[in-house]
């Protein structure tokens, strides 16, 4: 059995149907709820794998932070020496010579000043409290993480 198609050419009950499916099927808009479900599957995993990358970035910086912090005074209170012919007595003969900015130093959360840290000997040291891996083995706030802030 034929039919006459829009141009009045006959065609098969088989060419009709397909040509009825594509229509339907181009005429369509929007998406299923398994495409979209798809899609979200996906994305979860996608976010499963990256987020965790990104867990310990504030405490890496930190630990950065307090490092480069540390190693810039250090420079300073050796710049001090060199000039001076002595060690600075606090921070505040340091700012009065232009060699830092503030007498207070702030250190990023975690790190402090080392109980015996003598700056008029040119020692400056910090202590660690904090819960970082400082030194890289995977765990962090460990005695190794603080005997490695001891070390810088």
């Amino acid at each position: 059995m034929h039919a006459k198609d829009r141009v009045g050419c006959w065609i098969t009950r088989w060419e009709l149907f397909k040509k009825m499916t594509y229509l339907s099927r181009s005429a369509r808009k929007g998406f299923t709820l398994i495409e979209i479900l798809i899609v979200v599957v996906i994305l979860g995993i996608l976010a499963a794998i990256i987020v965790p990358q990104f867990t310990n970035a504030a405490d890496d910086a930190s630990i950065s932070s307090a490092r480069t912090q540390l190693q810039s005074v250090r420079a300073q209170v050796e710049l001090y020496y060199s000039q001076e012919g002595n060690y600075p007595a606090n921070y505040a003969a340091m700012v009065t010579s232009g060699h830092l900015r503030s007498a207070t130093i702030d250190w990023p959360a975690g790190f402090a000043e080392h109980a015996s840290h003598d700056i008029s000997a040119g020692n400056v040291q910090l202590t660690y409290s904090g819960s970082g891996d400082v030194d890289g083995d995977g765990t962090g706030g460990t005695a190794a993480d603080y005997a490695e802030v001891a070390a810088w």
